[in-house]
């Protein structure tokens, strides 16, 4: 039987007709030419009384040498009484079964069943991920996650702790919960992460800066209302301490959640951090702001959109912010929760169950019941504008 029947000169002559066609090179290896151009190395032989087809491949990204090279190795296994698509099926389960038991495979089921469960906001998610690609993946994540050791894991956590205990510890603790999905998946028999807890020196936290003095209060807000920003992160840093969420709940907001006739922010439980919905009553001077930004931002769907198209503006901008203004070390955005908790509380001598609904932290009942979304929502309301009047007075005075 006449074999090597190709040439590359044969193959780039071979035209596209109007049927799918092919030409033979022997040996039961041929090229497949569609009506569209497209070539492909195809294999035929016999196995079991069965007449079969391998693919070898596409032309010219597989070349005239590698598909002889491929048949020969399917004649081979043939000879050996080896059906080679049954082998090819085989080497890719075998690829696939030791991807997913390598710990980046594990790793990306278990971030996945996070996200299912809904246990991880959108913001958490893309943190937690950054978090894995740069801490522990370079290290471990190519490695069978059944054969990674205490000590292994030790060393890639003493070379992030070197820049931040926090972060290490953060790190082990997501290393445990890989390692106990994987444990309950049945592809690790023990978790190495369990002992190095506590074996990480955490220099302890500071607590988020927050300025509580009223006049300095009032001088930081006169700042912001005269500094010069773009203009989507002028009115977030404008809006912020009317509305005193949490930074990343700021960030994400969208317009579909917002009723300015109403005068209410709804924010859906994906986005807060206690899973559960919280609505933010909306001052005049809140509603204001968003007012002056709607014509700018109101045909996307984030009301601070970033530079990015469809994105909102970034974890760290408005810090940034306060940075420029002379608040380094002094304030961050996370501070106006607390300014807002203690003079709400100490100088407008407002409920502190009302307060701390606002501030989205579970507040309970006399029976011990958390309180719905719309709990005590008329006093917030009136809260919220008395708030927002009070800042007035602040930036007023000089």
């Amino acid at each position: 039987m006449e074999t090597n029947k190709l040439s590359d000169v044969k193959i780039r002559a071979a035209k596209p007709q109007d049927k799918l066609y092919s030409i033979s090179d022997g040996e039961g290896m041929f090229l497949e030419i569609s009506p569209k151009g497209g070539k492909w190395w195809r294999f035929k032989y016999r196995f079991n009384g069965k007449q079969k087809r391998l693919s070898l491949g596409t032309y010219p990204s597989t070349s005239l040498k590698a598909a002889r090279d491929k048949r020969q190795q399917a004649r081979e296994l043939l000879a050996s009484g080896v059906d080679p698509a049954q082998q090819r099926k085989t080497e890719k389960l075998a690829t696939e079964t030791a991807l997913r038991n390598t710990f980046a495979g594990v790793a990306e089921e278990w971030a996945q069943n996070k996200v299912r469960s809904e246990k991880w906001t959108p913001t958490t998610e893309k943190k937690r991920r950054i978090w894995l690609d740069n801490g522990l993946m370079p290290y471990l994540g190519s490695r069978p996650i059944s054969e990674i050791t205490t000590a292994e894991l030790w060393g890639v956590l003493q070379h992030t702790q070197k820049t931040s205990g926090y972060t290490a510890n953060r790190l082990r603790g997501m290393a445990s919960e890989i390692f106990n999905f994987a444990m309950a998946t049945g592809r690790a028999d023990n978790n190495p992460a369990l002992p190095l807890q506590g074996q990480i020196a955490v220099k302890k936290e500071k607590h988020r800066l927050a300025i509580l003095e009223p006049d300095e209060v009032g001088k930081m807000l006169r700042a912001i209302d005269g500094c010069q920003a773009a203009v989507t992160t002028k009115a977030a840093a404008r809006l912020a301490p009317l509305v005193f969420v949490r930074p990343g709940e700021l960030r994400h907001a969208e317009w579909s959640e917002i009723d300015l006739k109403k005068a209410l922010w709804s924010i859906p439980a994906e986005k807060m951090k206690m899973r559960e919905s919280h609505v933010v009553p909306l001052s005049r001077q809140a509603v204001a702001i968003l007012k002056e930004i709607q014509p700018l931002t109101g045909s996307s769907g984030y009301v601070f959109e970033g530079t990015k198209p469809g994105e909102p503006i970034s974890d760290n901008t408005l810090n940034k912010l306060l940075k420029a203004l002379g608040y380094k070390g002094k304030m961050t955005q996370h501070g106006w929760r607390a300014i807002a908790r203690t003079l709400l509380d100490e100088v407008l001598d407002v409920r502190v169950d009302w307060i701390e609904h606002q501030l989205a932290h579970s507040v309970r009942d006399a029976n011990g019941r958390a309180y719905n979304r719309t709990s005590h929502l008329e006093g917030r309301i009136g809260m919220m504008q008395l708030w927002a009047d009070y800042l007035d007075k602040l930036k007023a005075r000089k």
